[in-house]
């Protein structure tokens, strides 16, 4: 009796044994699992797949934009390209977009070149003999070589126009010269008016805002009230009502009269512009219209095996749809590129 009760106890020990040795065996796979698949070539296919698709649909974005350059002229396509980058810099759900299109770039960058190393590293002898030309296209051959260039040109771009918007004052407001004012006006984003003569006068610019100055505005109603006072023969009692009332009017701070518009259009115009020379005449317009070009082209190429493959690196495959996302994808590579390089080069050649 006594055997049995020691056996069971024996055998109860055992199971439990390998029972929790299992379970953490089974928890510590499970963990082991999910780090390896984070920091595997296939997690970063995963990752270049999805934010270079985003990245895709932000190009879209960004040319219905830009192509307001070229389709609206004069007056009317400045004040729209202008109000849609105020839009672009100022509306909360766009500008959580923007930042995660920035995460979306340098992750991209980060994780293509995390992939080359990885990949290098998996076979660090080449073979002695292979044809990579008959098993793929150049394009994916040199994608990093493509990636790093467009991203010099991201950079480029970015401190040319999306800097000087952001943080610095070389960009300035919207104004336009109206024939019934005969005046400049500066326009605001509610739709107001305000006269650079007025401007002048009783404020100044800060930033986008147009600011009512109160020193200046007080001088100027000291004047008004001195030339009234000079110009008419006024009573005590008159005087006093006169000083009451200019009292009234004195201002104690400062008043913003309204937001204005970056003109990034201008801006955009005379970068790309005949005009846009150096001092020793080195046409600085025309070389920045070839580089955007170059850029380009370069995008095409990368966005020519890019966007297919994307789909291929998320498991979407079909023998009926995967031939269409080809000729989808390489149409995409075409005319997204190419309407991006017409914009410069029509801004060059009309100015």
């Amino acid at each position: 009796m006594l055997y049995i009760i020691i056996l069971n106890k024996n055998l109860f020990f055992i199971h439990t044994f390998f029972r929790c040795n299992f379970a953490k065996r089974k928890e510590s796979y499970f963990y082991m699992s999910n780090s390896a698949f984070i920091k595997s070539s296939l997690a970063k296919k995963y990752y270049m797949a999805l934010t270079g698709l985003f990245l895709c649909l932000f190009l879209v974005g960004h040319l219905l934009g830009n192509l307001q350059m070229i389709f609206k002229t004069g007056e009317e396509g400045k004040r729209i390209f202008n109000e849609y980058a105020y839009f672009m810099t100022h509306n909360p759900a766009v500008m959580l977009l923007s930042y995660l299109t920035y995460f979306s770039i340098i992750f991209h960058a980060v994780d293509g070149i995390a992939l080359l190393i990885q990949n290098r590293r998996a076979r660090p002898v080449r073979y002695a003999y292979s044809k990579p030309a008959a098993n793929s296209s150049w394009t994916s051959r040199y994608m990093a070589l493509l990636g790093t260039l467009v991203l010099v040109f991201i950079a480029t771009h970015m401190s040319n126009f999306w800097w000087k918007m952001k943080y610095t004052t070389e960009v300035p407001l919207h104004s336009y010269y109206s024939q019934t004012a005969q005046d400049t006006l500066y326009l605001t984003h509610k739709g107001e008016q305000i006269t650079t003569a007025q401007l002048r006068l009783i404020g100044e610019t800060e930033g986008t805002q147009l600011v009512m100055k109160a020193d200046k505005m007080n001088q100027s109603i000291e004047k008004e009230f001195d030339a009234y006072v000079k110009s008419n023969q006024l009573s005590k009692e008159q005087l006093v009502e006169l000083e009451n009332a200019k009292k009234k009017q004195i201002r104690k701070e400062d008043e913003v009269l309204g937001e204005g518009y970056k003109d990034l259009h201008t801006v955009v115009m005379q970068f790309f512009s005949k005009e846009n020379k150096s001092e020793s005449g080195l046409p600085y317009g025309l070389i920045g219209a070839l580089f955007y070009v170059l850029s380009m082209c370069v995008l095409s190429f990368h966005l020519w095996h890019g966007f297919s493959s994307a789909f291929q690196s998320l498991g979407l495959n079909h023998p009926k749809y995967t031939p269409l996302i080809g000729v989808i994808g390489r149409g995409f590579a075409i005319v997204v590129p190419l309407l991006f390089a017409i914009i410069p080069v029509i801004v060059y050649f009309k100015s």
